[in-house]
């Protein structure tokens, strides 16, 4: 970590200054990392159609935790792991043995975790409040070691696309002819249910449960406005999900305000301006 905060120490703001706020310089780097977790994420849960598919992984990685809390974890966020990679196991399952369109499927696994969670949280006459950081996030609280844990996890989906893209995206796009071509399409839609479900847990605490979704649909969303291939696509999305991310924690500091919240304000502004120029190649 010396080395990085001998790196930030050369950028012109006032929090970069030597030996002092760490945790502006710790939650930058944690930026960079997650980051391109969010943009690779985003393309696939896009053209999957899953937009609203990490509301309920965070709800029910909320319950994991409730869960982890009754069981007096002293870490219950791996216990919010496990519950999320199953309920993404169980999701995957359903959708793939019934005819319900996945949005429906979504509201019976989000509707029930929520109540779970919930009914767990304030069991015995339990407070929720407790939970409510859960909600908004804090990325200025993460450790160096979770640092490490983010970039780990960053390491292991680039190697996932690197190894299973074309698998995964036939799989998305036509379930059909990648069953002709011998991929096993439920695996493949499990895998990639259980990335999102270990991003997406791993990272509430930071990001918030309230807007974690946007920053899984809108890089997808305003790469695909101006991509004209794949490269393209993925392109735009990382690297918008990167500038987003770090401009959106400069502006949580100068405006005193959730960071959460305005990264994802600049990604809708990402969004917003990538539509007028695909309004204009029209």
């Amino acid at each position: 970590m010396e080395l990085w905060y001998s790196i930030v120490e050369l950028l012109p703001f006032e929090w970069a200054r030597p030996d002092s706020m760490f945790f502006m310089k710790n939650a930058l780097l944690a930026i960079l990392v997650i980051s391109p977790l969010f943009g690779l994420l985003s393309t696939m849960v896009v053209e999957s159609r899953m937009s609203f598919f990490s509301d309920a992984l965070g709800h029910s990685a909320f319950t994991g935790i409730a869960i982890g809390s009754l069981c007096g974890l002293a870490e219950p966020m791996w216990c919010a792991v496990l519950f999320a990679v199953l309920l993404a196991f169980l999701f995957t399952y359903v959708r793939r043995h019934t005819n319900m369109a996945s949005d429906t499927v979504i509201g019976v696994f989000s509707s029930t975790a929520v109540a779970l969670g919930i009914f767990i949280a304030t069991l015995g006459g339990g407070s929720f409040t407790k939970y409510n950081s859960l909600l908004i996030g804090d990325i200025l609280s993460v450790e160096p070691a979770k640092i490490a844990l983010l970039a780990a996890i960053l390491l292991a989906t680039v190697v996932l696309w690197a190894c299973s893209f074309d698998q995964l995206m036939l799989s998305s796009v036509h379930p059909a002819l990648a069953d002709s071509r011998g991929i096993r399409v439920f695996w493949q839609e499990t895998i990639f249910a259980a990335a999102i479900a270990v991003v997406v847990t791993v990272s509430m605490t930071w990001v918030g449960l309230l807007v974690i979704n946007s920053l899984l649909v809108l890089p997808g969303a305003a790469a695909r406005n101006v991509a004209r291939n794949l490269r393209q696509y993925h392109l735009f999305a990382v690297a918008g999900a990167l500038a987003a991310g770090v401009a959106g924690l400069i502006l949580s500091y100068e405006a005193g305000a959730s960071t959460g919240a305005c990264i994802t304000l600049v990604l809708a502004l990402y969004f917003a301006i990538t539509f007028c120029f695909r309004k204009r190649r029209m």
